[in-house]
């Protein structure tokens, strides 16, 4: 009697029931609502690192450029980093963003780097000769200006 009962109760219990198999898709499914918000946040704010150290590599160069020729403006044949042609090598080797300088004289300057692509749009980060850092975050971490470089969501400054 034994031998026969147990073979009977292993058929019942072989696999899964449908109810088991949907708690464990839930379970998945929880995971990855929680899980793909943080990921894409991380994947952005990796994006948003290139502008901070393009514009500070270019205000280092900027000061530099300033001890050596007393001006910010191009002087003679030395090509001030800010010089269209300089902008233009030095965008070409970005992927996220695009360098501008549209405040310009002798003694003053304010970089800024635009976001350029897709995930990068709205997202805008200024520097002047002065250090004053400002930003402004795109529609993704709900439009804002800040006194400061937002590198992640709900930043304060």
């Amino acid at each position: 009697m034994y031998p026969n009962s147990f073979r009977r109760y292993a058929r019942l219990q072989a696999g899964f029931t449908l109810i088991e198999v949907m708690i464990v898709v839930a379970i998945i499914a929880i995971l990855a609502a929680i899980a793909l918000p943080s990921y894409s946040d991380y994947v952005l704010r990796g994006k948003l690192v290139e502008a901070s150290n393009m514009l500070s590599a270019t205000r280092a160069n900027m000061e530099q450029y300033y001890q050596d020729n007393r001006t910010y403006l191009t002087s003679g044949t030395i090509l001030s980093p800010c010089d269209a042609a300089s902008l233009t090598t030095l965008n070409g080797s970005l992927k996220n963003f695009t360098l501008s300088c549209p405040t310009l004289t002798a003694s003053t300057y304010k970089l800024v780097a635009t976001g350029s692509t897709t995930a990068t749009t709205g997202f805008i980060f200024n520097v002047t000769d002065a250090n004053v850092q400002t930003s402004t975050v795109g529609a993704v971490w709900g439009a804002g200006s800040y006194a400061c470089w937002a590198m992640k969501r709900g930043t304060t400054c």
